[in-house]
């Protein structure tokens, strides 16, 4: 039983890691000591294994459904995915909360949590200029193009949400990678944060009956965790097998996508900083500045101090070739 709870536990560390733009939940798994089990029970999951459970009548399926099972890790994955689950639903409040309350100081916190991943990971690349200089311009320019569609009309349609799902939770799973990060550069980040809490408030109030707002929502939760399911069993394998191939080419990409993904916060602060009035005064000059920026700028060092001090937490760990 205190296997099963250290289990939960490590889940939901990752679960709140996972909530935040430019930290990973695979960095936690790392510190925890589970990465490497995290990954070859996901590795090991198997789609065909639906296929077998829907074919109860063939002794075939039945036999090659239960050796499936016992290649899995399920128990493993079901306490570390509740963990995991609890976090994202206590912490999704909180941070919808902050960030309605709080815009310009929230997006200040996130920008100093993706900037200082950003300068985490460049430190890992080792490549020459001829190399790296087209890779980071062609990420930076993508992952900034990206944040102008978005930040000009982002389109919450289901499949722009099932995209979604696959590239943040196949991001998730990889130290250092942040997929909220993914998320908010799509521009789904604050809209899935609503739509969760909407979809809990609606499972809460069941009791008064289904309301069409909860069908809403969740058909785009089901929609986002469809591709969150797909991500894990296709996508993370590719990305991870590109880590191995080509790891400094795929992380310089990576940190080119942070760097230009820095636009988007950028851009939420600078809309909730209050214009500086004209005056004569110095001191009212000043203060005017200081009085909105001081937030701003804590903000954006605490949050750059949390990823320095985790990643010196982690310094003799390593990041890629573990899995």
């Amino acid at each position: 039983m205190n296997d099963w709870l250290s289990i939960y536990l490590k889940g939901f560390c990752m679960g709140i890691a996972d909530m935040v733009p430019g930290v990973s939940g695979g960095t936690i798994a790392l510190i925890t000591g589970i990465y490497e089990r995290l990954v070859t029970a996901i590795t090991t999951l198997d789609p065909r294994l639906i296929g077998y459970a829907l074919r109860p009548h063939d002794p075939e399926a039945r036999t090659a459904f239960s050796e499936g099972v016992g290649r899995m890790d399920i128990g493993f994955l079901l306490a570390l995915g509740a963990g995991v689950g609890t976090a994202i639903l206590a912490v999704s409040r909180i941070v919808g909360t902050l960030a309605e309350s709080y815009p310009g100081t929230t997006a200040a916190f996130f920008f100093g949590l993706i900037g200082a991943s950003a300068v985490v990971l460049a430190d890992q690349i080792r490549l020459p200029p001829r190399r790296l200089v087209p890779i980071m311009t062609v990420g930076i320019a993508i992952a900034g193009g990206v944040t102008l569609v978005t930040a000009g009309s982002i389109s919450h349609a289901l499949p722009v949400v099932f995209v979604a799902g696959v590239i943040a939770v196949s991001a998730m799973v990889l130290p250092g990678v942040s997929g909220a990060f993914f998320l908010l550069v799509l521009g789904q980040y604050y809209f899935m944060l609503d739509t969760l809490n909407g979809f809990i408030d609606g499972l809460l109030s069941l009791s008064s009956g289904t309301t069409p707002e909860l069908l809403s929502t969740g058909l785009v939760v089901v929609t986002f965790l469809t591709g969150a399911a797909v991500g894990l069993l296709s996508v993370a394998h590719l990305v991870k097998r590109a880590l191995e191939r080509h790891r400094a080419e795929t992380l310089a990409f990576l940190v080119a996508l942070m760097i230009g993904g820095l636009l988007l916060p950028a851009q939420q602060v600078v809309a909730n900083v209050s214009v500086v009035p004209a005056t004569r005064s110095p001191t009212v000059f000043l203060t005017s500045i200081l009085e909105p920026l001081g937030p701003i700028l804590i903000a954006a060092v605490l949050g750059a101090a949390a990823v320095f001090a985790l990643d010196r937490y982690t310094d003799d760990l390593e990041y890629v070739d573990s899995a």
